[in-house]
């Protein structure tokens, strides 16, 4: 089940399209998902270099790397809708955690 809400986010030039391929909406979810797991992975390796590493930080970011990870598990059932909204709700996520 996806935990984020309301996102919606139009495709870019630099955004892979999977779609005319076989079980492309998957791929292209996987590496959405897997950009945004790879952001929490690098926030939580910069944290836990830290001089004071924030427990409460890592704590945060582990479940939110681990429900990313729940998301991708998920995509071997979903629909090519589905797929398309979980693509566009993961690249508004990589999106806001850059931004932040």
């Amino acid at each position: 089940m996806i935990k984020i809400e309301g996102a919606a986010v139009s495709g870019t030039p630099d955004e892979p399209d999977f779609s005319g391929l076989e079980g492309g909406e998957e791929q292209g979810a996987e590496e959405a998902i897997q950009e945004v797991v790879n952001w929490y992975n690098t926030q939580l390796l910069e944290e836990r270099r830290a001089p004071v590493p924030d427990e409460e930080r890592v704590g945060e970011l582990k479940a939110a790397r681990e429900a990313a990870l729940a998301d991708r598990a998920q995509l071997a059932t979903a629909d090519p809708e589905e797929a398309d909204r979980i693509v566009a709700v993961y690249a508004a996520r990589l999106k806001e955690l850059k931004e932040s």
